[in-house]
């Protein structure tokens, strides 16, 4: 088989792209780090052909353990062995996600030393001119306003907004229905600023976008067809240039936002948990990096001996 065919064959059969569109859009990686994921698992794909396990189904925690004493052996340092690791951890935590696989295999392997990234997030200036930085004379403006405001608004995942149907919005509750990871329902509340920008779009727009294959989800492309989330990652993009925003903004980074400014507000780490829909809460503390001056504010007005 040529080269350009065994790359693409397996690329197939270990789902190589829906992992990828999962890192941009659910993620939002960068570009470096995305080609960096897709170097160290293809590395790791292309290791499993020699072995001739043709699906990811086949590899267990025995070729992981050997996969581990193989890159040790070609001499690699060992944060490359750690950044491979973190790289299959992710792809194989997908695939059990998805429902590609059963089981996750790396649950055995050597974790690397944990380190901390603090989530990239807008100030509330910052998300206040995202979500409202939508092309007025755009004939889907209340569409595009609509996800942006819902995306701020409830922290909800890309994959979760692409995937609502309109029977899941409850106006007259102020709350919505989010089916998020392994098909776990949510419910999750709106805000009167979302809700009234959903409700212009589904009372002018949608009707017009809808041709009968919408099957019924909220959010419809032009053709009629349900919104992807690479079109939603598009809308965030261009709102964040109209806006002024400079770095690289993602849905995920309006997901981040929503948690950062409900735990600035005063909002319980309890309640963002189960509003961002995390089953261990020690996922939800990586959203606690307060500004220190925000700290120090907080500790002046509380602290028995802050002092005046």
């Amino acid at each position: 088989m040529p080269r350009e065919s065994r790359v693409d064959a397996l690329a197939r059969s270990f789902h190589m792209e829906p992992f990828m569109d999962f890192l941009a859009l659910e993620r939002g990686l960068r570009p470096r780090t995305l080609e960096a994921y897709r170097s160290d698992v293809g590395r790791f794909v292309a290791h499993l052909a020699d072995l001739g396990v043709s699906a990811p189904a086949e590899a267990g925690p025995e070729i992981l353990h050997d996969y581990t004493v193989h890159l040790r052996g070609r001499g690699l340092a060992a944060a490359t062995i750690r950044r491979a690791h973190s790289a299959l951890r992710a792809y194989f935590g997908f695939l059990v996600t998805e429902g590609m696989i059963a089981e996750d295999p790396t649950g055995r392997m050597d974790r690397p030393a944990a380190t901390k990234r603090l989530p990239e997030f807008l100030t509330q200036a910052e998300a206040a001119r995202v979500v409202e930085a939508v092309d007025a004379d755009s004939p889907v403006y209340w569409r595009d306003r609509a996800v942006l405001e819902l995306l701020y608004a409830t922290g909800m995942r890309v994959s979760e907004l692409t995937g609502l149907s309109v029977g899941d919005l409850d106006a007259g509750d102020g709350s919505c229905l989010v089916f998020g990871k392994g098909g776990k329902e949510r419910l999750v509340p709106v805000g009167t600023m979302a809700l009234e920008v959903v409700g212009r779009y589904l009372g002018t727009v949608r009707p017009r976008l809808d041709r009968g294959r919408g099957k019924g989800t909220v959010f419809l492309n032009q053709r009629g067809t349900p919104l992807s989330r690479m079109s939603v990652w598009t809308i965030v993009s261009r709102a964040a240039e109209r806006a002024g925003i400079e770095r690289r903004i993602s849905p995920h980074t309006l997901r981040h936002s929503c948690a950062t400014h409900l735990l600035e507000g005063g909002a319980d780490l309890a309640a963002v948990q189960e509003l961002l829909g995390h089953a261990d809460i020690s996922t939800t503390q990586v959203y606690t990096h307060l500004d220190r001056e925000y700290l120090r504010a907080a500790h002046r007005r509380f602290h028995p001996r802050s002092g005046p």
